[in-house]
């Protein structure tokens, strides 16, 4: 069994507030089962709906199973903090040509990561170079790329 931490703990003593729930009846079902109750006159046309009409359908009272009647008010709403949406990113996909001699460094750069604890993918290698090359200084950049050999672009033939 898992334990609790204050926060919870605190929920679970402080009261729990019991609330009617609203039901929705069929027209055959309400005339049988319920009593009837009078209802303010609500003028309006037959194929209109208007605003006005809903909050006092709301404000109407409602049978309860003691057969007393209660006015419902607008059920408060805890407010939830706003937040800030973030803009969604969006993805490209590439693909590109590398010498599998440096391909297998990724399985190579995997595995002392997995050892370390952290587990990543591919793409987050990639990302994770990509950000340490816009760190360094331009000298430090134009020497890296020095030591990478230009290979020919484009889809290897099939054999």
């Amino acid at each position: 069994m898992s334990k609790i931490n204050p926060v919870q703990a605190a929920a679970l003593k402080a009261p729990v507030e019991k609330t009617v729930p609203e039901k929705k009846a069929t027209p055959a079902k309400t005339a049988a089962t319920k009593p009837t109750v009078a209802k303010p006159a609500v003028a309006k046309a037959p194929a209109v709906k208007t605003a006005a009409a809903k909050p006092a359908a709301k404000a109407a009272a409602k049978p309860v199973a003691g057969g007393e009647t209660l006015k419902t008010a607008a059920p408060k709403k805890a407010e939830k903090p706003t937040k800030e949406k973030t803009p969604k990113l969006k993805m490209e996909r590439d693909s590109f040509t590398m010498p599998k001699t440096e391909y297998a460094q990724f399985h190579v750069l995997k595995e002392r990561l997995n050892t370390l604890g952290q587990p990543v993918k591919k793409s987050e290698l990639l990302r994770a170079g990509i950000m340490q090359l816009s760190a360094m200084t331009d000298a430090a950049l134009k020497a890296a790329l020095v030591k990478v050999p230009a290979i020919k672009t484009g889809r290897p033939k099939k054999k």
